[in-house]
């Protein structure tokens, strides 16, 4: 009995210096090297150096001048709440989700100034999986660009430039769609100034 209570013993401090100490340092230790951006958050900085998000975390914008990002579902309000990361779980015959798909998609032509036959992209009027994705697609920049250049007094071309200028290619070069984070477009319009 003794000599297997030694021996679990042994085990579990073998396993914790192992799985606790030195496997954390080593990943971090990696990250740090091969991805520091990223391992340190992705901070976003304004032009006065204040911290004012991550590239990896969408944000609420409202005004016109602003490019708008994805609904968000994370959270009670607004959304866009990093603590309660989550999907709405409507499934997609689901009224409640249908309904709030409809609305979105009159507020955005209404928003934006599109007529009926206009195609709304989806993205622009469905929350992500996590409610917190930080891009959309380059054809909902592209259609917020006349509203942001409008409200800014700017040449859309002038809007439509910047919208290139961040446009991010696709993960891994064959996953998903090209995509726009909508944090630094923003900050991007507003060092125009």
């Amino acid at each position: 009995m003794r000599r297997q209570l030694v021996t679990g013993l042994l085990m579990t401090i073998a396993l914790t210096l192992v799985l606790g100490i030195a496997y954390p340092l080593v990943v971090t230790g990696v990250s740090q090297i091969a991805f520091s951006k990223r391992a340190d958050g992705s901070f976003v900085e304004n032009a006065d150096g204040k911290v004012v998000g991550s590239s990896l975390i969408g944000q609420s914008f409202t005004k016109p001048e602003y490019f708008h990002p994805r609904p968000s579902a994370a959270g009670a309000g607004a959304g866009y709440d990093a603590l309660a990361s989550s999907a709405s779980n409507l499934g997609p015959s689901n009224p409640k989700l249908l309904d709030g798909a409809r609305q979105r998609v009159a507020e955005y032509r209404k928003e934006n100034g599109l007529s009926p036959r206009v195609h709304v992209p989806v993205d622009a009027v469905t929350a992500s999986g996590s409610g917190l994705d930080p891009d959309i697609s380059v054809a909902n920049a592209r259609i917020q660009a006349l509203r942001v250049a409008r409200a800014r007094g700017m040449p859309v071309d002038q809007v439509l430039r910047l919208v290139a200028g961040h446009t991010q290619s696709r993960p891994l070069g064959v996953l998903g769609e090209k995509a726009v984070d909508v944090l630094t477009l923003n900050l991007a319009l507003d060092r125009l100034r």
